[in-house]
C-alpha cells in the first residue's frame, strides 16, 4: 500500500518539475498552440488549476462539487470550459495554480481514512485521487514539453502513472463500449532507473512488456501505439493497447501515429 504523505510528496515534486519549465516562459509562450486542437500552454495549466479546484471541493464540499457537474450547461463540454474559465494572464495563472495544488494537498491529506471522495463517474480514496493528479500533471507536462520540443527527463514517479494504468484496464474497454475481459494480464515494465515494475500473475499468458514511460505514454494517450516500444502477447494485451486509458471520463480522441510504416519493398506504405 503507497503511503499518502508519500504520493503527496511525488505530486508536489511533479508539479514543482512542470512548474520550473513554464515559469521562465514569455508572454507571448503560454499563448502557443500545444497538443490538444485549440489549446495552448496557458490552457494545459489552466486545465490543472481547473482540475485541482474541483477535486477540493470533492475532499472538502462534495455537494458543491456535485453542484459544478449538475449545473454544466453542456457536461460534454466541462473540460474545456473549465480550462477556459480558469486561464488568466500568466502570473495570475501561476500563482492560483501554485496556492491550489498546495491547498489541495493539505485537504487530501486530512481525508479520513478509508472515505471515498466523489469523482467523474466513480467514487476514489485520498490515495487514489493523489495518484489521478500525478497522471494528470505528467501527462499535461509532456503536453507542454512537446510543444516547447523538450524532453523532460523521466523519473520513478511514473510508477504511480503505470500503477493507475494497469488499474484502469477494465475501465479502458467500458469507455470503449466493450465488455472488460476477464482473461488476466501480466505487466513487465522497466522503469526510468532500471527496475522491473510488474503487476498480474506472472504465469498469465496475456502479458504486457515494455519501457515505462512508453506504457504511460499510451495510457495518458499521449502517444499511439505504433510508437512505442511495447510488446504484446495475446488477444486482451493487443487489444489493451488500442483502448487504454488512465483517466476518467470518456474515452479520448488518442493520438494518431507518427511512424511511418515500411513495406515489404522498404519503402513507405
Amino acid at each position: 500500500m503507497v503511503d499518502l504523505t508519500d504520493l503527496l510528496a511525488d505530486l508536489a515534486a511533479e508539479s514543482a518539475q512542470l512548474d520550473a519549465l513554464v515559469a521562465p516562459l514569455p508572454a507571448a509562450d503560454w499563448a502557443r498552440p500545444a497538443s490538444a486542437p485549440g489549446w495552448s500552454i496557458g490552457h494545459q495549466i489552466a486545465h490543472l488549476a481547473w482540475t485541482d479546484h474541483v477535486a477540493l471541493l470533492a475532499a472538502t464540499d462534495p455537494e458543491a462539487f456535485y453542484a459544478t457537474v449538475t449545473a454544466a450547461p453542456d457536461p460534454t463540454r466541462m473540460v474545456d470550459a473549465g480550462a477556459e474559465e480558469f486561464l488568466t494572464p500568466p502570473a495570475e495563472l501561476l500563482s492560483r495554480w501554485r496556492a491550489g495544488r498546495a491547498v489541495l494537498a493539505d485537504a487530501l491529506a486530512a481525508v479520513p481514512a478509508g472515505e471515498k471522495l466523489p469523482w467523474y463517474g466513480t467514487r476514489m480514496s485520498a490515495t487514489s485521487m493523489a495518484t489521478a493528479r500525478i497522471m494528470e500533471t505528467w501527462a499535461h507536462g509532456e503536453d507542454v514539453a512537446d510543444t516547447l520540443g523538450v524532453v523532460r527527463p523521466a523519473t520513478d514517479r511514473l510508477q504511480h502513472v503505470a500503477h493507475l494504468g494497469v488499474r484502469t484496464l477494465g475501465h479502458s474497454f467500458a469507455a470503449h463500449g466493450r465488455a472488460a475481459p476477464t482473461t488476466p494480464v501480466r505487466v513487465e515494465l522497466v522503469g526510468p532507473s532500471g527496475d522491473t515494475w510488474s503487476w498480474g500473475p506472472a504465469d498469465a499468458a496475456d502479458r504486457l512488456t515494455g519501457p515505462a514511460r512508453d506504457f504511460c505514454l499510451l495510457v495518458t494517450q499521449r502517444r499511439h501505439r505504433a510508437d512505442l516500444a511495447l510488446v504484446a502477447v495475446g488477444p486482451v494485451a493487443d487489444e489493451w493497447l488500442d483502448v487504454a486509458q488512465a483517466f476518467a471520463g470518456p474515452p479520448g480522441a488518442g493520438r494518431e501515429p507518427t511512424t511511418v510504416p515500411v513495406d515489404a519493398d522498404g519503402g513507405g506504405a
